[in-house]
Order: structure tokens, then sequence, then C-alpha cells
């Protein structure tokens, strides 16, 4: 197995929306973007899948020295080795890569945070970073897109902590800032719960409000010249912001169970998104020609 074929394997065994936002790439971006998502996925099962914590952060801090290794000298783990082609492809910079990694450290040290300052540093880590390398893959000209990809990343982070809450809380990690459980008056018995009382249900309002309003800004963010380019990026939100309507509509299921958008579902938004793009971008070419 060649080290991009690994890296595709670990993508469509994540059943992830990244898959569909994949299959409109050029060849050069999709061996990049699945590289990225690998590596992401690699990082993440570190801490998920090791119950030693020693040995997590063992493993973690391997990964420093294979990811200085990728761009200063010859890597050995497959998703690296795949990682050190797109780094020759684009302009892709190291210090993203290390930020990842000390996000997901946060979550061997801190099982809750205090306010939402705390949780943002940890979302910008773990999802602003992965932004901000996407879009240097996709490519882009406006001086703001990077702020858009840095708040779509923690948009979308925002809406896996409330599709997670329960589960997450399960294995003894709550992301709703601890401030905020008290303001609506949940304990952590209440989020482990199967059923929404009045104040989880104010709760999970208010996290979805955040959510959307992070969402909202990075569109502000976004230069309309970027938008066919950076279409990736849209499907993704197109399919999270799906999710996060289907779970205000449901009355935020998210105790009863994991809400999630079927395949058939994203690969329609995949599809129509594109169109969409593609028919504002013409419309752009065709409105600075004249």
């Amino acid at each position: 197995m060649t080290p991009d074929e690994y890296c595709q394997e670990k993508t469509q065994q994540s059943s992830s929306s990244f898959y569909y936002s994949f299959l409109f790439l050029n060849d050069s971006q999709r061996q990049a973007m699945t590289a990225l998502y690998a590596y992401c996925r690699e990082i993440d099962d570190v801490v998920d899948d090791c119950t030693d914590q020693l040995i997590a952060g063992n493993t973690l801090n391997w990964w420093r020295d294979e990811v200085h290794d990728t761009f200063h000298g010859t890597p050995n783990h497959p998703v690296a080795i795949a990682l050190k082609t797109a780094i020759n492809n684009y302009p892709l910079q190291g210090k993203y890569f290390l930020e990842l990694i000390s996000g997901m450290e946060m979550d061997l040290h801190n099982n809750q945070y205090a306010s939402f300052n705390d949780l943002s540093l940890y979302c910008n880590r773990v999802a602003g970073t992965v932004g901000l390398l996407t879009i240097e893959i996709l490519g882009y000209t406006g001086s703001d897109t990077s702020e858009y990809a840095r708040n779509l990343g923690i948009s979308l982070q925002l809406i896996n902590i409330l599709r997670d809450v329960k589960e997450d809380a399960q294995r003894g990690r709550i992301y709703i800032p601890q401030d905020e459980l008290v303001k609506f008056s949940v304990t952590k018995d209440m989020l482990m719960s199967h059923t929404n009382t009045p104040q989880t249900l104010n709760l999970f309002k208010f996290q979805a409000a955040r959510a959307q309003s992070y969402y909202e800004k990075a569109f502000s963010a976004l230069d309309k010249n970027d938008r066919y380019a950076q279409r990736t990026g849209i499907i993704m939100a197109e399919i999270y912001f799906t999710l996060l309507k289907k779970i205000q509509i449901q009355q935020y299921p998210v105790l009863e169970k994991r809400v999630t958008v079927n395949k058939f579902k994203k690969l329609w938004l995949a599809w129509t998104t594109v169109r969409r793009e593609y028919k504002l971008s013409r419309q752009l070419l065709h409105d600075t020609s004249n």
C-alpha cells in the first residue's frame, strides 16, 4: 500500500463529510487534502484511542518530530510521506501542523473549559488551523480569506461539539464552557440524560447561535473572487450547516441520538454547491468583463 493509498483508506474509513467535498478537486489538490485529513485523523486517534496519558503524550511528541522531518528531512509514517508531497506542491506552514498537535494535546490535560475564551483557543488549534492549511491547497487571493478559513473551522468545530455533547460527556469530556453550564443551570448528569430539560434546551440554543455566528462571520470575510476556488470548503460548510439546521428543526435531540446527514444528502449538497458556485463565478467573470 502506498502512502497515498493509506491516506485514502483512512479518509474513507471515517465516513467523513470531507470525502464528499474532495470529489471536485484536481488530482494534486485531492492528494494534498486527503493527506491533510489523514494527518488530522492520526493525531485525533492518538488522543481518542490511547487510554494511557503518558503514552499518548509521547506519541504526540513523536508526531512533532515527524512533522519536523516532513519539512526538513525524511519522514517515516505513510501520512507524513504523503504530506511531504503536498508541502512540495503548496505553501503549507509547519507551524499549523504543530498547532494542531498542541490542540489535541489539550484533550489530555483538560476535561472541561472554564470559559469560551479557553474553548476558542482549543477550537482554533484543532479546526481553525485546518482551515488555514486548506485555503493554501485550494488557492486564494483575498486578504480576508484567512479570516474566513479560521472562523469557518471554529464554526464547524462548535457544531461538532453540539452534536457530540452526550458522547463526549460519557467519555468524561465537556467542551461546553463551565461558566455557561452554570449560567443555564445545567449539570454533567443532565448532559448524560436521554431527554432535554428547559435548561439544556436553552443551553443548546445558545451553542447553536454561536456556531451560526461564526459561520456568518466566515462568509462575510470570504472574497467573492475566491468562492469558486474555495468550493471544497464551502461544500463542507453546507454539509455542516445542514446538520446544524437539522438539530435545530428537531429541537436539539442530541441527548437522545446522534444527528447525522446521510451520504446521499451529502452528495447532493456537494453537487448543488459546485453548480451554484460555478454559476456565480461565471456571472462574476461576465460582470467584470463588461
